[in-house]
């Protein structure tokens, strides 16, 4: 048992040896840090890495905190309430647009979706809370590729990008080309790419050190939706997703000082925002 427990505290330190300044570390920096022979870090580091909570780069050898950690956050904000921190915002956009609203987090490379509130027009598309979907070829799985470190995203698109429609991105240059896109803007547009004449729109929702943790997203029938419109819709939904992303901020500020209470301050501004 002692032994069981030197070897998860071993590896915490490994993990903790990671900071803002310094992202990337070679072996020897890890040992350094964490105090422990090179031959013990050498065993801790592959297990890490298996499991997905480290990553290494076979061209530099050095190595980084991985995306498992990045969905162990996800949970952590679940755990928070991230539906109920994006509701009243869920509500206004279906409200304003008319149209079904969702909210969605990763679950490995798929999205699934957390809430979902339904147009109230005839002719209506909607997810089911639950639902998985692939990301690559969602507006609301391209939002997340978008602002997630690299490494992260070629993993998850490493088993390709099966055809879903005529318009899906299917090569990785094309998929490249449309994340870049989002980035400029902030969110993310899908064209009947996973079905034809669906059109949907989605904006990220990121914790304090910028990972997206969840995505806001209007999905409707393509006549309704027209790129034009998509384009409205989405820097609406950017300021509607840069709220959530300050309500979460705070809330985990609050958790990790206890007793404290959280300030009372309007989500910062984006260039050319009103």
């Amino acid at each position: 048992m002692a032994l069981s427990v030197r070897a998860v505290d071993r590896a915490l330190d490994i993990l903790l040896s990671f900071n803002n300044d310094e992202t990337a570390l070679s072996m020897s920096q890890i040992a350094e840090r964490a105090g422990i022979h090179k031959s013990t870090v050498h065993r801790l580091l592959a297990t890490l890495e298996a499991r997905r909570f480290l990553q290494r780069d076979p061209a530099t050898g050095l190595y980084r905190l991985g995306f498992q950690l990045v969905e162990l956050a996800s949970l952590a904000l679940l755990d928070m309430d991230l539906p109920r921190f994006a509701g009243p915002q869920l509500q206004r956009m279906a409200a304003e647009s008319g149209e079904t609203v969702d909210l969605a987090t990763m679950d490995g490379d798929h999205v699934v979706y957390l809430r979902v509130i339904e147009s109230p027009q005839r002719l209506k598309i909607a997810a089911a809370v639950g639902q998985h979907l692939p990301a690559y070829c969602t507006a609301t799985g391209k939002v997340f590729l978008a602002f997630l470190p690299a490494d992260d995203v070629e993993r998850i698109l490493a088993a390709g990008q099966p055809r879903h429609t005529q318009r899906t991105l299917v090569t990785a240059a094309d998929l490249q080309r449309d994340l870049a896109a989002t980035r400029e803007r902030g969110f993310a547009i899908s064209e009947q790419e996973y079905e034809s004449d669906i059109n949907a729109v989605a904006a990220p929702i990121r914790d304090p050190s910028g990972y997206p943790v969840g995505a806001i997203a209007i999905v409707g029938p393509s006549f309704r939706m027209p790129s034009e419109r998509m384009l409205t819709l989405g820097r609406q939904l950017l300021e509607a997703a840069d709220a959530v992303s300050h309500e979460v901020g705070l809330a985990a500020l609050t958790r990790l000082t206890p007793g404290s209470t959280a300030p009372s301050a309007p989500p910062p501004k984006r260039k050319g925002s009103a």
